[in-house]
């Protein structure tokens, strides 16, 4: 059933069980004990993580795992560390680096993704595709399962040049900055082509480009640099009929119609972005994934956690392709017994009739 929920409700065919996917609830492994009894955790070998991972998302019925492939690894050659807090279960995510390889600002301001990072080989790129592709499909056979890209624009010269510098090179001349956007979307392309000939049906392209408070710069920088290139970067997925489902974290309010001009099928979102504007102009056109919220299943109560579920309900439930998730994550803080009302929640109220 997960799948072919999942499946209705990205072409737009109304399911009569409203599916719904989480983000890092499969890696909090208290959750996991207390769903499925296998005895797991941090220090458990891959195999047990794995074979608790499955039966955790089964239990659950996730309709898709949120996946891609291309991320900061393939910009190691030259990239900024901004360390990493505490966040996964255990702090195995906990990393003190911070390093940055630009010194000035003028080294941002002509930088060369493609003299830096070279070309690719785009069938060898569109092997490792499929070849995630088919390990997900092996790892989560009842889902709907997929490929993609995390570095699409903002998020790949965040990776590049660290907060301070890419602000810096923005702010010394945000037209100079827009060249090297440019630049940097004529390097990723190859890595669009290369996913637009994979097995994958589903592509996810992920893009952190504002902030929690929303754009970090004038909008009108976004429609000159951002949304111009992610028409050419999606272009081959529309031509190879890939569902694109397009993720930002933060407010991306001001931009949910230019978003939509590119030619997304689905918005994934945290819950300061308005579902309800979604589902109100895209919810006959577009699937959309969210947006329930992680503080309010940390810290509320659960009558807080029922009207939290009854929300996101209401705004989707008349919405063919809407998709129940935590925005921002059921991270190992979340009480175990809230997660498990929360579930409890969602599939009571989960079916249309």
């Amino acid at each position: 059933m997960s799948y072919q929920n999942a499946m209705d409700a990205i072409q737009l065919k109304m399911p009569e069980k409203i599916p719904r996917t989480e983000y890092s609830a499969s890696v909090y492994w208290g959750l996991i004990r207390a769903v499925t009894g296998i005895p797991v955790d941090s220090g458990s070998g891959e195999a047990v993580k794995r074979r608790a991972m499955m039966a955790f998302e089964k239990a659950w019925d996730f309709g898709f795992t949120w996946s891609v492939l291309t991320g900061a690894p393939v910009l190691d050659q030259c990239r900024t560390r901004m360390g990493h807090a505490v966040y996964a279960e255990g702090g195995t995510d906990y990393d003190t680096r911070v390093e940055c390889p630009f010194t000035e600002v003028g080294q941002v301001l002509s930088f060369d993704p493609y003299a830096v990072y070279g070309e690719r080989n785009r069938a060898l790129l569109t092997q490792e595709y499929d070849a995630h592709y088919d390990i997900l499909c092996a790892e989560h056979p009842d889902q709907v399962n997929m490929t993609g890209i995390y570095i699409t624009m903002i998020s790949g010269l965040l990776e590049i040049f660290g907060w301070e510098m890419l602000l810096e090179g923005l702010g010394e001349d945000s037209d100079r900055f827009g060249a090297v956007a440019n630049r940097y979307a004529d390097w990723i392309l190859q890595y669009f082509e290369a996913l637009a000939a994979s097995k994958s049906e589903v592509v996810m392209i992920h893009d952190d480009i504002v902030w929690t408070s929303g754009p970090f710069v004038n909008p009108q920088w976004y429609r000159k640099y951002v949304f111009p290139n992610y028409e050419k970067l999606f272009e081959p997925l529309h031509r190879a009929g890939k569902k694109i489902l397009y993720t930002s974290d933060g407010t991306f309010d001001t931009f949910v119609d230019d978003i939509a001009a590119c030619g997304v099928n689905g918005f994934v979102m945290e819950p300061t972005t308005d579902m309800a504007y979604i589902a109100r102009k895209y919810g006959k056109t577009h699937c959309f994934v969210g947006n329930a919220d992680c503080r309010i299943l940390t810290m509320g109560t659960k009558e807080d956690i029922r009207r939290e579920v009854e929300r996101c309900m209401n705004i989707g439930r008349d919405c063919p392709g809407f998709f129940l998730a935590v925005g921002n994550h059921i991270p190992a803080n979340v009480p175990v017994e809230n997660a498990i009302y929360y579930n409890q929640c969602y599939e009571e109220l989960a079916w249309r009739n």
